[in-house]
């Protein structure tokens, strides 16, 4: 099983708003706070944002590069990931692949693609 996750971003305020939001709506809990960064739990698994002061200045996040490309996540079913589609823009999201909605993954794989202001990309995936 997987133990955490650790983003680090630009900008903490803008992570909490966004992922604060996706991961609430998928039933994720909030976890630690502290002046750097927050967490969501989820079992025992969770996800940190931080906004390290060991962050090396630069473009930041590129999923297009060596490196982490995107997270996955389940979600309770095609409703709930119709509710985060239409809702994710309001949140600081933006949809990849809408002209392929929800099925960008191929025949039979509901999911929605989104990707934040600093680049991270998550799938959510219908349960």
């Amino acid at each position: 099983m997987l133990h955490h996750i650790e983003l680090w971003v630009p900008d903490l305020d803008r992570a909490v708003a966004s992922w604060g939001w996706l991961l609430g709506s998928l039933g994720w809990e909030p976890y630690q706070e502290w002046a750097a960064g927050r967490s969501w739990r989820l079992g025992e698994t969770y996800v940190v944002v931080e906004r390290s002061p060991a962050l090396r200045p630069g473009a930041g996040h590129d999923r297009m590069r060596p490196g982490l490309n995107h997270l996955a996540f389940r979600s309770r079913g095609r409703e709930a990931v119709d509710a985060l589609a239409e809702e994710a823009a309001a949140h600081g999201w933006r949809p990849l692949f809408p002209e392929r909605y929800p099925y960008a993954g191929g025949p039979g794989h509901y999911a929605v693609y989104l990707e934040d202001a600093d680049g991270f990309e998550v799938e959510v995936v219908a349960g």
